[in-house]
């Protein structure tokens, strides 16, 4: 008797075969209503009170923010790009690259963006003229029914095959294993032991690294600007985001200026004393989150520690000096929850990014708040991360905005650094094999005295 994932891979299949053979024209048709239905008012609106509702992390308004603009950006990075056929021709070489499905596309839904992230992997799955099984975390099986059953009925309004989408209802440890075993290609968005499961399944897979993005400002930038731009990064969606700021490392000759104007922003700066208490109710255990203040309004998160906070701080603020093993605050927090270091000299600002990645988010990103180019230059030839955000909200700005050219996505690759395969933002791209045609050209081969320097030559 077929497993419950065979008979989804079964249909999945049997769907993308005649869905392989679709033109451009029907396979960007159905992508762009996809997106479009996602970010009618009322059903984003409804998705994001149900993540909220179900996942219990998170905000309906930041939520529904990103449903839109998440994918709409997503559609306008799709829209008019070549994903069936011939894709790139290179007349001069002889070459034409033809695009191809991958086939089933088995993607995994973090709780922690459990709205917009389906329809972004749905919508890039139709793009390429792939088929996807969705499964989603424990905690949001309603969500994700819900906004699989709006593009599945996309589908059936095209006259195209439902089952190129499907939902995993019947959520477990052992489905979702299956599922990676047997599909063509695995996009893990999600926790560490997630993402490892996906490499070790055998199936190839796109995934994510931890996140514990760090930001440096410096005394060249306007404070209350910079103050501004940190929370909204830090507080939007309660700091579900991998990409949410974790850690600040002000120029000490602007560091009070700085927590000045963050308190004006909303920030709480702790006593030493509710520092303590608030890193035992964080990391009972000394090292693993407590996942009653992952994503929980500041509020929360100070009664879970015995203190309490007004209602208008909307994030929490620590001082801090140590880095590593014994430092908690100097890892991923998941929470809003800011760790506050200082420095004097820019290569020990440097130093601290490189250390605290290293103990905690290697690969994945880090900003800069500075008018000078040298040093944001300096910075990013320094740094093992994929992304280096500028002036701008890290989690507001790595995974793409319209304010910058970095592709929109929720599902950021963090390179070898981060044991991932690629460091760049994935996208639709990423779901595409690529057949090369070559015919021959005249001969490319040149004499060694031009191909080799005189240098390398006499030696």
């Amino acid at each position: 008797m077929a497993t419950y994932i065979e008979g989804l891979i079964e249909k999945a299949r049997t769907a993308q075969a005649l869905f392989a053979q679709a033109d451009q024209e029907t396979v960007d048709r159905a992508a762009e209503l996809i997106c479009y239905r996602a970010v009618n008012p009322d059903f984003a609106r409804k998705l994001s009170e149900l993540a909220v509702a179900e996942s219990r992390m998170g905000d309906v308004e930041s939520k529904y923010a990103k449903m839109m603009n998440k994918v709409r950006g997503a559609w306008l990075e799709m829209k008019g790009r070549k994903s069936v056929g011939i894709i790139e021709e290179n007349e001069a070489m002889g070459l034409v690259k033809i695009a191809k499905p991958v086939g089933v596309v088995g993607a995994l839904i973090p709780c922690t963006n459990c709205e917009a992230t389906p329809v972004l992997k749905a919508a890039w799955a139709i793009k390429t003229r792939n088929a996807m099984i969705l499964a989603p975390h424990p905690r949001t099986k309603e969500t994700n029914e819900y906004v699989v059953d709006m593009m599945r009925g996309v589908l059936k309004e095209l006259d195209l095959p439902e089952d190129l989408l499907q939902n995993v209802a019947e959520v477990s440890v052992a489905n979702s294993q299956e599922l990676m075993a047997s599909c063509d290609l695995i996009l893990a968005t999600g926790g560490g032991a997630m993402v490892k499961a996906a490499y070790s399944s055998g199936t190839p897979a796109y995934g994510v690294g931890a996140g514990n993005a760090v930001t440096i400002v410096d005394s060249t930038q306007d404070l209350d600007a910079v103050a501004n731009k940190i929370m909204r990064g830090k507080t939007f969606d309660q700091a579900t985001s991998c990409s949410s700021e974790n850690s600040v490392l002000v120029e000490k000759s602007v560091y009070n200026a700085f927590l000045e104007a963050m308190r004006v922003q909303g920030g709480y700066l702790c006593t030493s004393e509710q520092k303590d208490v608030l890193e035992k109710a964080m990391w009972p255990d000394g090292h693993t989150l407590n996942r009653n203040i992952i994503a929980q309004k500041a509020q929360v998160i100070a009664h879970e520690a015995g203190f309490s906070v007004d209602d208008g701080v909307s994030f929490l603020m620590v001082e801090e000096s140590g880095i590593g093993e014994g430092y908690p605050y100097s890892a991923e927090k998941l929470s809003v929850v800011l760790t506050v270091y200082t420095w004097s000299d820019f290569d020990e600002a440097v130093d601290m990014v490189n250390r605290i990645t290293a103990y905690n988010g290697t690969g994945h990103s880090c900003g800069i708040h500075s008018s000078d180019r040298d040093k944001v230059l300096r910075l990013s030839e320094s740094v093992n991360v994929s992304r280096v955000m500028v002036n701008q909200p890290q989690s507001l700005a790595n995974s793409g905005a319209w304010t910058n050219g970095m592709p929109i996505t929720l599902t950021l690759g963090c390179g070898s650094w981060g044991g991932n395969i690629s460091s760049e933002n994935i996208s639709w791209k990423h779901l595409l094999n690529t057949t090369w045609v070559a015919w021959p050209i005249e001969s490319r081969q040149i004499p060694d005295e031009q191909l080799f320097s005189a240098e390398a030559r006499n030696r």
